[in-house]
């Protein structure tokens, strides 16, 4: 063949991933705290970019005067491209474009059902702090209702009223506020005492002398420094600190490996006592400073909420509190397009334009996947809202990447650390994805997680006898048309942190 120039056609496919596709994809496997942060950032980045609500720097006194009887809103708005991702996602109303060829769509919730709740709410509220605490007097004061709110007083609080009765000597008082303030949030001494000594330029002897008597403050078991001293102060305050006692304290490892011989042996009795002893330590507080915690636990905030319908089903929706609402400013763009004479600048402009669509597009894009494929979950496992764990059928990504019509990597990326707020809970939307397990029967297929739900209601249910071995749970799954392994029952057992039968047959034994 010989080495000559020549023009050659060929034709190839290749997958080209454009900024804006990147851009998508990573929207859409972001958390709603995530996409939160990332939206902030653009609105610090994009000067076209704004949230909704806030006024732009297209208006001011000059197209809205004072004398200006007012602008209509809908002209006002018009001014400002808004995406509100609360909406119902699967309506669309007359007038509005395909999202692929425009992307300045209008979104808005201001339905007039919306407006009546509202003005209702208004009126009441107007109505109700007017009149309340009046009691028919002539007394115009209105009512603080914050003069009203109990407050718990904190561990802290509790700790310095009782250090200000207790202690007199100056001294001490100093150790107990270095003391108080080193308590952590199970009220425990974190770290060593020495560091307190050497800042105050004290003897190690005082602190400590300080700290016992800092020890019989109320609750009992505070200030201590580790779970066996926490322990032993609340025996000591119900007379209960005998030397065996403190032999067993000083075994508790043994107590957490359930060795109840092994404890028998080292207090010196016998399996009644030490039954007695653990059932004592059960009745104690293991952390005395939670009774005056006052950190309100947040759940976490679901990005789809689901709730029955009146006539049979279910209500779908967005949490509109996860989804940002962000507008693109048409107004600003176009007058500082105009008054851009430098090529480089409107480049950048067009940039920064192109770049808040897109990103109003990728969101708009993100939330309407979410809604699609929570609805097929939802329609897919109804037999688990309606009946419980032991309806969840077995389901994997590509049944609903099959029905809705997607890749199964997205439908992976969508229920990724994406929650569902159900009328049995929040649960993650990858809890309903589970592996199945054959019938021994020939019939439908068991869902792993129902199976493992019905062995731990097994377990629960067991007598104290009659204990359940894992063949013998093989046996009665089978007879119930589950095809188990007896090595894939103990794996779903140890997953669900059940001890073995010998173990549970010893703890019942001695009333564990």
């Amino acid at each position: 063949m010989a080495i000559a120039p020549r023009l050659e056609l060929r034709q190839s496919q290749s997958l080209v991933m454009t900024p804006q596709l990147q851009q998508a994809i990573k929207l859409l496997q972001l958390s709603n705290i995530e996409l939160l942060e990332y939206v902030e950032q653009e609105l610090e980045r994009n000067p076209l970019l704004e949230r909704d609500g806030e006024e732009s720097e297209g208006e001011s006194a000059e197209t809205a005067p004072e004398d200006d009887p007012g602008v209509p809103a809908e002209q006002e708005s018009a001014d400002l491209e808004s995406i509100d991702f609360s909406d119902d996602q699967n309506r669309q109303t007359p007038g509005d474009s395909a999202l692929d060829t425009d992307y300045d769509n209008q979104w808005s919730t201001d339905t007039p059902g919306d407006a009546v709740i509202n003005n209702v709410e208004g009126g009441f509220a107007d109505v109700a702090f007017a009149n309340w605490g009046r009691g028919g007097g002539f007394d115009e004061t209105v009512f603080n209702l914050e003069e009203v709110l109990s407050g718990k007083p904190s561990l802290r609080d509790h700790l310095y009223s009782q250090l200000a009765i207790e202690i007199d000597d100056p001294v001490d008082r100093i150790i107990g506020v270095h003391l108080i303030e080193a308590l952590d949030e199970a009220g425990y001494i974190e770290g060593e005492l020495a560091p307190i000594a050497n800042t105050l330029g004290c003897a190690m002897d005082r602190v400590e002398a300080a700290l016992e008597r800092f020890q019989q403050f109320d609750p009992p078991g505070i200030f201590a420094r580790n779970l066996a001293e926490c322990l032993s102060l609340q025996l000591r305050e119900r007379d209960r600190l005998d030397s065996v006692m403190r032999t067993f304290l000083d075994n508790l490892d043994l107590l957490a490996k359930r060795d109840l011989a092994g404890l028998s042996k080292i207090c010196g009795v016998d399996d009644e006592d030490i039954a007695d002893m653990a059932a004592e330590i059960r009745e104690l507080d293991p952390k005395p400073a939670l009774v005056f915690d006052q950190t309100i636990a947040q759940p976490i905030t679901p990005d789809v909420l689901m709730r029955p319908q009146p006539g049979g089903g279910w209500i779908i929706e967005l949490n509109p509190d996860t989804l940002p609402r962000v507008l693109v400013n048409n107004t600003y763009h176009a007058r500082i397009s105009h008054a851009t004479s430098s090529k480089e600048d409107r480049q950048y402009i067009n940039e920064c334009f192109q770049s808040a669509n897109w990103l109003v597009k990728s969101l708009h894009q993100r939330a309407t996947t979410i809604l699609r494929v929570s609805t097929e979950i939802i329609r897919q496992q109804d037999g688990f809202f309606a009946n419980g764990v032991q309806s969840l059928k077995p389901l994997v990504l590509r049944d609903i990447a099959e029905v809705i019509d997607m890749h199964e990597s997205t439908v992976s990326r969508v229920t990724s650390n994406k929650f569902i707020a159900t009328p049995r809970g929040i649960f993650e939307l990858k809890y309903f994805f589970t592996p199945a397990i054959a019938s021994s029967s020939g019939g439908t297929s068991h869902s792993a997680e129902a199976v493992r739900h019905r062995i731990k209601a097994l377990i629960d249910g067991e007598a104290a006898e009659k204990i359940l071995s894992d063949d013998g749970i093989v046996s009665i799954l089978n007879k119930e048309g589950i095809d188990i392994a007896r090595r894939t029952v103990a794996k779903y057992r140890e997953s669900l942190g059940i001890p073995s039968s010998v173990q549970r047959r010893r703890e019942k034994r001695h009333g564990f």
